[in-house]
Formats: structure tokens, C-alpha cells, sequence
């Protein structure tokens, strides 16, 4: 989000603090949070303490779970969306600070030391003391930052208009098990076609694709406590088990430890 309000300081810019990072904290109700295309001259990053949100950019969407972060390099247009309730941090970093960090979007896994660095300064004064313990800390947290390490859990999207029909066909039907020939069908394509056209909007296959956007949806429903029965069945598996399987193979886990690994990082 471009403002906010940070303790009794009032409403504050980040881009117009003189330091070299900021940080707060953000809970919302059960209705979540949507916050419309925006950009900032310094780097942010985005911290889910609980909840998922989707961070949109140019081409691409970022899945940020609980545990885990993205970074938007400064000067990147973006927005941001959740369901239900949500408990997050926001560092904004200047450009001499970020010279480390990723020169493009990524999502980062965010260690304990990494969290606790980042909760205690979002309760420094804006204005912390330049030569003071909260600068000597903010180093620390900037050092740890850059050294974290990144998640597969980037969703390529589509800005051709023809493909994008596709994405929103499945952002509104997830349970859609068409084959590629179907929906080149549908949008008036050869499937050989469709496939070049998805290979070189998104540098993934089609199913590879369809996989992802699963991964996507699949991390929202359980952050939200759905099990992986119905997820399975949203997304048009026929059995959990196959769900499981692909899910497994994308993040390393199956659904249930995948969460329960990230909401054991909240005690």
C-alpha cells in the first residue's frame, strides 16, 4: 500500500522517510485487503505473518503464504489482494539499501531471525535515531534479507489477449479439465499454436501453467482451513491423491505438512 498510518505519527509516505528502512504492520478483518496498481521509488517487502496474498505485476502473479515474502524492486507497478483475515509486514528499503536484493520480483522464505528482525522495527519510531541501536538493527535486517532464499511459488500470466481468456476462464471455473485442443478450440487456435503462444507468454508449458494456478488457488483455500478433500475437488481432481501428488512435487511437500510447516513458524 502507497500510505499508512504507523502508530500516533499520523499518515506517512514512504518514499519521503530519510531513512534508509521503514516498516509496519497491517491486520485486516475477515473481509482481507485489495490494494489497487501502485508503485514506490523504493524496494518493498511484504511480509504474511497469517493469511496468503497474491502480489500482481506486469505478467506475473507472486503467492505469498504464511512465512514467506515477496520483494517488489522499486519502480515495479503492483497490487495486492487476500481473502479473509490477515496479519502483515511492509519494509520499504530506499536504492542504495537495495543495491542486494532481487533486481526483479520473487517470493522469499523468511527465517525466525529474519521475523523477528523485521517485527521489532516495525515498532521503531519513523524518525529512528540515524546512529542509534533500531540503524545498527535495520543493517542486520538487510543483511538477512538479501540473503534469503527464494520459493517457487511465481504464477506467469498471460498479457496476450486471447491467452488471458484462458486465465480468467480458470480464475472463474478452477475445476476446468479442459485439454489444450479444447480451449484452442474455444479461442479459435491450433493447439499447436496455443502451445507456442503459452510457451512464449509465460516460459512454461500448459500444464505447467494449469499446475501452478493450482498451487496458487490450492494455498489460499488452506490458509482460509479448507481440507485437502475439497480443495482436491474445487480443482477438478478425482481424487486427493492426485492432488497431492502434483502438489508435492511443486513445493516439495504434501498440503497438509506444506501448512502446517508454515503456521508452526507463528509459535
Amino acid at each position: 500500500m502507497k500510505m499508512m498510518h504507523k502508530a500516533d505519527e499520523g499518515l506517512i509516505e514512504p518514499d519521503l522517510v530519510p531513512r534508509p528502512a521503514m516498516a509496519f504492520g497491517v491486520t485486516t478483518g475477515s473481509l482481507g485487503m485489495e490494494v489497487e496498481v501502485h508503485q514506490h521509488k523504493k524496494g518493498q517487502l511484504i511480509y504474511m505473518m497469517r493469511g496468503v496474498v497474491t502480489c500482481e505485476v506486469a505478467r506475473g502473479l507472486w503467492i505469498v503464504p504464511p512465512q514467506c515474502a515477496v520483494w517488489v524492486p522499486g519502480g515495479t507497478p503492483h497490487s495486492a489482494k487476500s481473502a479473509g483475515e490477515v496479519e502483515c509486514y511492509s519494509l520499504f528499503v530506499d536504492a542504495p539499501s537495495a543495491r542486494m536484493m532481487p533486481k526483479t520480483c520473487c517470493t522469499v522464505s523468511v527465517s525466525p531471525l529474519l521475523r523477528e528482525l523485521l517485527l521489532r522495527c516495525a515498532r521503531f519510531p519513523t524518525l529512528y535515531p540515524i546512529k542509534g541501536p533500531e540503524s545498527r538493527l535495520v543493517a542486520v535486517l538487510l543483511e538477512e534479507l538479501a540473503a534469503a532464499p527464494v520459493e517457487k511459488l511465481h504464477l506467469p500470466m498471460p498479457s496476450d489477449g486471447e491467452l488471458r481468456k484462458i486465465a480468467d476462464g480458470l480464475t472463474a471455473n478452477p475445476s476446468d479439465r479442459a485439454t489444450v485442443q479444447e480451449w484452442a478450440d474455444r479461442i479459435g487456435v491450433s493447439e499447436r499454436t496455443l502451445r507456442r503462444q503459452v510457451l512464449q507468454e509465460t516460459g512454461v508449458s500448459f500444464g505447467r501453467w494449469r499446475h501452478q494456478f493450482h498451487i496458487t488457488l490450492a494455498l489460499q483455500w488452506l490458509s482460509q482451513g479448507a481440507t485437502v478433500q475439497s480443495v482436491a475437488t474445487d480443482l477438478g481432481y478425482e481424487s486427493a491423491s492426485g492432488f497431492v501428488f502434483m502438489f508435492r512435487k511443486a513445493l516439495g511437500a504434501s498440503p497438509a505438512r506444506y501448512m502446517a510447516q508454515r503456521l508452526a513458524g507463528l509459535k
